[in-house]
């Protein structure tokens, strides 16, 4: 089977053509280089060989890519989304605002910094990544010494910097990503079941969808979020959960998500996995990833649409 590899600066996909002779097109598109990798996380690039000769003329940066349907059975059975980073870039100026607003409330002589927060990402959940930074720097000294004590004293932080966090978005301080609420028009109205998976606060994640999204999109959205599952990102459990709930086939959901925890708790699930890059993680490693782009787009610099998606559904990779 021949392939070819296309470099442009937006994404990374492979999606088939309707050429007789090439039945699957490989595009290699990456905002800053031809090639994935990252420091970061100490992993080889990937390198896809070039089978044929390219074309003579590249699509410019601002093609739109999309892959048509042929019939409904081929679109996905759920969308599901990450929250934080993907609906919202909510993380600098949302939640590590919230955390450092929450400790000095409570006179902790704890601040997060923007790129020590950066790292702290790297663990999934809120609770989890102060019960983590507390272990490794040292608990404040007005925590209290117990573990079991220690776990109430972190809810309580918690639940402050939620309430902090959800008068951000109740004042729509923070807006939706470009071309969340398109993708999720298209999803709805070709009768794809939508649902938000996240490792935040349930509180949090509904105010976003709310307030954001509307009242009528949110009330068809099904969300997964916060403590609904005992181990989360990146372990697979709550876009398990999403599966069974929503009653779909997990090699027929696809995800959307921003981060390396992100995608490998979609990947370890059997979900196709796109992921849009958000401010703390466009130099995380997304080898593995079905498709990676800047973002998702509304027109005229909409990346990729429901057609797309549905696309990935009957592509592999071409190495």
């Amino acid at each position: 089977m021949a392939s070819t590899t296309v470099s442009i600066s937006s994404a990374t996909f492979i999606c088939r053509t309707a050429s007789p002779k090439t039945s699957l097109a490989s595009f290699k598109l990456n905002r800053h280089e031809e090639i994935l990798s990252s420091p970061l996380m100490g992993t080889k690039p990937i390198s896809l060989k070039m089978s044929r000769a390219l074309p003579a003329r590249m699509p410019s940066i601002s093609t739109r890519f999309s892959c048509s349907a042929s019939s409904s059975s081929t679109l996905p059975s759920a969308l599901l989304f990450d929250c934080d980073g993907v609906l919202v870039d909510t993380e600098k100026d949302g939640h590590r605002v919230s955390f450092n607003e929450t400790f000095e409330e409570r006179e902790l002589g704890v601040t997060w910094y923007v790129d020590l927060y950066g790292e702290l990402l790297k663990i999934g959940g809120g609770k989890e990544r102060m019960t983590a930074y507390f272990n490794k720097t040292g608990w404040p000294e007005k925590a209290p010494d117990s573990e079991e004590e220690r776990k109430e004293f972190i809810a309580s932080l918690h639940k402050r910097k939620t309430e902090l966090f959800m008068a951000l978005i109740e004042k729509k301080l923070l807006p939706l990503r470009p071309g969340v609420a398109k993708l999720i028009d298209q999803a709805l109205a070709q009768g794809v079941k939508v649902a938000v998976c996240s490792t935040s606060n349930e509180k949090a994640v509904s105010a976003i969808v709310s307030f954001l999204l509307g009242p009528q999109r949110a009330e068809k959205i099904k969300i997964f979020a916060g403590d609904v599952v005992p181990r989360k990102k990146p372990d697979p459990a709550i876009y398990q959960l999403a599966a069974t709930t929503l009653d779909v086939d997990p090699s027929r959901c696809v995800v959307v998500e921003d981060s390396a925890i992100g995608l490998a708790a979609a990947k370890g699930a059997g979900m196709k996995c796109i992921i849009t890059k958000s401010g703390y993680t466009a130099d995380e490693e997304f080898s593995n990833a079905d498709a990676v782009f800047d973002f998702i787009g509304d027109p005229p610099e909409e990346r990729f649409d429901l057609a797309f998606c549905a696309s990935l559904l009957e592509k592999q990779f071409v190495s």
